[in-house]
């Protein structure tokens, strides 16, 4: 098995195991215990579970925490924390797993009509819509990872980088305490 196929089916277990493992703490009680924990120092808490909010991996398990932490934190403060950290992890992703992320994206595309999506690549469109894409999937539940390697696609600078990050984050993470909230 190549690298790529390796690397893929690792993602996807990775992503299966962290879904289970959201569901299950949640269902045990441990995410209400972990809220609980941090007191009155819960502004901790949020930032992690903001840092925890960008990889496919831990996404399911930070929302989870996050809808607890939006029934005892005004959403502003949950929204302003929680897109602190996850632009941290951002950062983390962005430094260390970019160039792997991007080399899986590039063997995706390639496994399907390889003209085409080269053709595309080089449209003028598509570099201005691609920057406003990927931010909207930084906003999302969806993996940061993709929003991440898109930006890097369209060599977004870093100081902008950082801006889109936290504001979309922020965004993503008012709209999952909103829907905790409404769904309390």
């Amino acid at each position: 098995m190549n690298r790529h196929k390796k690397h893929l089916l690792q993602d996807i277990l990775l992503l299966v195991v962290g879904i289970g493992f959201a569901v299950y703490i949640t269902k045990t009680g441990i995410v209400g215990e972990f809220v609980t924990s941090f007191g009155a120092a819960s502004w901790m808490g949020i930032v992690l579970a903001g840092i925890f909010f960008t990889s496919v991996f831990t996404t399911p398990a930070s929302i989870a925490l996050l809808s607890e932490f939006a029934h005892t934190t005004p959403l502003p403060m949950l929204a302003i924390l929680g897109g602190m950290g996850a632009v941290l992890g951002d950062c983390i992703i962005f430094f260390f797993v970019k160039d792997r992320v991007s080399e899986d994206f590039n063997y995706l595309f390639s496994k399907s009509k390889e003209s085409r999506f080269s053709h595309l690549f080089k449209r003028r469109l598509f570099r201005f819509f691609i920057p406003f894409l990927g931010a909207l999937i930084i906003a999302s539940p969806l993996p940061d990872e993709i929003g991440i390697t898109m930006l890097g696609m369209a060599k977004i600078r870093s100081r902008i980088f950082f801006l889109v990050s936290f504001i979309m984050n922020t965004i993503g993470i008012l709209i999952i305490g909103l829907i905790a909230k409404l769904l309390m």
